[in-house]
């Protein structure tokens, strides 16, 4: 909305709204204060569930005072939107007002307003308001970037270490790549961030990457001893779970959780009914969520709160492709991996406002946390890449999600600790190992390059198949979302790129 527009909704819902409430103060840094990539904020908010949750996902204390006295933070007001006495009766738990909810932005004088509702991304606003929507605005004003990635380190079975992030769409896996066991023997992940990097090229060229957040706020349903014993391992004690199912003994669950109650012990479901297996409704809301300090995380990297940050050699796009994408392959270059990331598809889940499994088109994941143009945002990608003495990382683009097309529920990769497979392939190409072949798409592991031992089923074509009928189609809707979502303000170089993607398929 205009301005002007937004200054008047404001106006029509601020006013008195924490009446009868605690109004708490919360000063906080993402990032370590000492970091030069560190900002900070402060927010304003009638919920006792925000403070709690800030205290472990940022930053909060005297040591944020000298920047606050020198005006140089970011703005930050919440309110449930529900002044006591209450008017009205709820009709939930939650304190909020759904009619009115408003989340503002206005990146340019770095100020967020959000109102009328309680939920984490609405109302924790040093997370996606502030580290992703405001801070690629200050990035792109200052010449860094802030980024919808996970951050991890990978040492090899000789001790070598490289560190890459990761941008993948909300529920596509990010939680539980930054967190893996590796599969292959030898390989270590260490984890530093699972969601959010700010990345700026220091002295020498090597771009460097701080995870600003301070806790890990994760999708609760699908996390198990299984899937995530380190999630499992962190959210031991010191962890907020909102919106999940809770035990008569005093615990929690969710769909997924592969530990059954004990004997005896009954379950009440989110919405506060009695719930036992087998119900038509979850127990769990499918974006239920834990709350818990990173440094419980059982894997956290020695340096992952290191004020320059750690060196990036990798940056990996991904989302969930049923058919047609290959499990990996590497750009050609930065300007094709900039494409790569423009291009980026991904099925909807439930953390996304559609569903029925639609391929939707997510670049960069940051299809919701765009804080300007989003063709100023590639130009300003493609412009990094173009700095003098930048030692520029190699772009690669991951799909864990391939199906078997003569049996559609299964996939064709067994993911999760598998995954370390992938890495290991990409850690090799970093080093600089000549592992690849290529295909109009980008670079592909070569025929046994790409470590299957002990994957019994699990074929090389079937991972690596590069159709051109297939991508002769994702070609066209690409172009066509270009022209409707970015029109004059795509860069001429990702269309470049996308020309040259038509011209490779001709000759296939």
């Amino acid at each position: 909305m205009s301005p002007p527009q937004l200054e008047q909704a404001l106006q029509q819902r601020f006013p008195g709204c924490m009446e009868g409430r605690t109004m708490y103060i919360i000063p906080f840094s993402m990032g370590p204060p000492s970091s030069p990539l560190a900002k900070a904020g402060v927010q304003l908010t009638d919920s006792p569930y925000v403070v709690a949750s800030m205290r472990i996902m940022t930053r909060v204390g005297h040591q944020i005072f000298p920047s606050l006295a020198a005006g140089d933070f970011v703005r930050c007001l919440h309110s449930v939107g529900r002044p006591l006495p209450l008017r009205e009766p709820l009709v939930n738990g939650w304190p909020c007002d759904p009619e009115r909810t408003l989340v503002a932005h206005v990146p340019a004088e770095r100020r967020i307003a959000s109102f009328g509702s309680g939920y984490g991304g609405n109302s924790l606003l040093g997370k996606k308001c502030f580290a992703l929507r405001i801070a690629s605005r200050m990035a792109r004003d200052e010449g860094w970037l802030a980024e919808h990635m996970l951050i991890l380190g990978v040492t090899s079975p000789s001790g070598r270490k490289r560190y890459m992030a990761a941008a993948f769409p909300s529920a596509c896996g990010k939680t539980n790549l930054a967190m893996m066991t590796p599969a292959l023997p030898g390989w270590r992940v260490h984890c530093v961030g699972d969601d959010i990097a700010w990345m700026k090229f220091d002295a020498q060229g090597r771009l460097r990457a701080i995870n600003p957040e301070r806790g890990f706020f994760g999708v609760a349903p699908g996390t198990s001893a299984k899937t995530n014993p380190n999630a499992m391992a962190t959210i031991a004690r010191n962890t907020i779970f909102t919106n999940v199912g809770h035990t008569s003994d005093g615990g929690v669950y969710w769909e997924g959780l592969d530990q059954s109650p004990p004997s005896g012990v009954t379950l009440t479901s989110w919405l506060g009914q009695p719930w036992s297996p087998g119900d038509p409704q979850p127990c769990a809301h499918p974006n239920s969520r834990f709350c818990a300090p990173a440094h419980q995380c059982p894997i956290m990297d020695p340096a992952w709160e290191d004020p320059e940050g750690v060196p990036i050699d990798a940056i990996i796009f991904g989302g969930r492709r049923p058919e047609g994408v290959p499990l990996v392959f590497e750009a050609f270059n930065w300007r094709h991996g900039v494409f790569v990331g423009s291009a980026m598809r991904s099925e909807a889940t439930a953390a996304a406002e559609h569903k029925g499994g639609r391929i939707l088109h997510d670049p960069f994941a940051m299809r919701p946390f765009f804080g300007y143009n989003a063709g100023h945002y590639l130009a300003h990608w493609l412009a990094m890449g173009e700095r003098a003495g930048a030692r520029l990382p190699r772009l690669f683009h991951v799909n864990w999600f391939l199906r078997d097309p003569a049996h559609p529920r299964h996939f064709l990769w067994p993911g999760f600790g598998h995954n370390a497979r992938v890495l290991a392939w990409i850690f090799g190409r970093v080093e600089g190992e000549d592992s690849a072949q290529a295909t109009p798409v980008g670079w592909v592991p070569r025929e046994g390059a790409l470590d299957l031992r002990g994957l019994p089923g699990v074929a090389h074509g079937d991972l690596f198949q590069v159709r051109k009928e297939f991508w002769e189609k994702e070609a066209r809707e690409l172009r066509a979302y270009y022209e409707e979502n970015f029109g004059e303000d795509l860069p001429r170089e990702v269309m470049a790129e996308l020309e040259a993607l038509e011209g490779r398929l001709k000759k296939m």
